[in-house]
């Protein structure tokens, strides 16, 4: 494995400290949402994107919003439509006194909401396409960098069709996670109604992070440990989705079409070095990886036809897996 930079124990508690600190501030704005806001603060300290699936009036809008005030960020909204077009994101040529000047797009922010991104086009979904995997945009051949770090947060609902233009596989994959928003219990929506119901707290929500907080902490994480054996492990859990193979296990033979990519692998990963540092750890076990499997794999795997008409979830499936590949730690 890469050599890596001792981190020191101070720098372990500080990371611990300051993520949750900005957890907690998440969880008392979006409430009765603690798991959904770990794995989104996860996946952005991770330095990836996120895909926020579920139904209207669960506060993704919000959770994007109090996260940006949180660490600092410009946040900058995108809502998609189906006249939505790529210049609408990315930005155009205006005129100007010498001429054509490059005006840039609101993917132009460090945080970026792009909300129901299935109701937008492909051509304009493919538009996202080099922004989130390299950070650019492209436009008349010349070449703008976006800022850095530089985080996606897109939304979409699961129920509706009509209208909308499913994500490809490949767009899917660039996303480190995809967090489903689960309905509020009836004790959280009892509290929403002290917290939120004449105001928006996360519009109120001040910066926890001093600048430049968040990019050290990003740098952190990359200094955690990961062991030989952790990293067979990882390898091991994506081999068993895989429907053939010699790693490929019973659940995934039955239910998959295709297993999760190699960027799984990363994601897995680069997930799960966060979470062990979160936890007070230098280095990777193998509950950091248990930890961010789902997020990290369902929208990375594809379900079979016959699976899709009974019903199954790719939930489902990976819990199945993740159950049958643990007993080989």
């Amino acid at each position: 494995m890469t050599e890596k930079l001792e981190l020191s124990a101070d720098t372990v508690k500080a990371f611990g400290d300051d993520f949750a600190r900005v957890a907690r501030a998440l969880a008392e704005t979006i409430v009765g949402q603690e798991r959904l806001v770990a794995e989104l603060l996860t996946a952005v300290t991770a330095g990836g994107h996120v895909l926020l699936e579920g139904l209207p009036g669960l506060g993704k809008t919000q959770l994007a919003k109090a996260l940006a005030n949180a660490v600092g960020r410009t946040l900058a909204r995108v809502q998609c439509t189906p006249d939505l077009l790529p210049a609408d994101i990315t930005g155009s040529e205006m005129p100007h006194a010498d001429g054509l000047q490059f005006r840039p797009g609101p993917i132009f922010a460090s945080l970026v909401l792009v909300d129901e991104i299935n109701r937008a086009t492909p051509r304009t979904q493919s538009a996202l396409l080099e922004a989130m995997q390299e950070g650019q945009v492209t436009y008349a051949g010349t070449v703008h960098p976006l800022p850095d770090p530089f985080w996606v947060i897109a939304t979409q609902n699961p129920i509706e069709l009509e209208g909308t233009y499913p994500l490809p596989e490949a767009q899917l994959d660039r996303f480190l996670f995809k967090c489903v928003v689960p309905y509020p219990s009836e004790s959280a929506l009892e509290r929403m109604v002290d917290v939120s119901l004449d105001s928006e707290p996360a519009e109120e929500l001040a910066a926890l992070l001093p600048p430049g907080r968040i990019e050290e902490m990003i740098l952190n994480a990359q200094q955690v440990v990961v062991a030989d054996a952790i990293a067979r492990s990882a390898v091991a859990l994506v081999l068993a989705t895989q429907p053939q193979g010699d790693g490929s296990c019973a659940a995934a033979r039955t239910h998959l079409r295709y297993g999760a990519s190699p960027r799984g692998l990363q994601a897995l990963l680069r997930a799960a070095r966060v979470r062990a540092l979160a936890a007070g750890r230098a280095h990777i076990a193998p509950e950091d990886l248990e930890d961010v499997a789902l997020p990290a794999l369902r929208h990375r795997v594809l379900l079979s036809i016959e699976s899709e008409m009974d019903g199954v979830d790719a939930d489902s499936v990976l819990t199945e897996i993740v159950a049958q590949w643990r007993p080989g730690h």
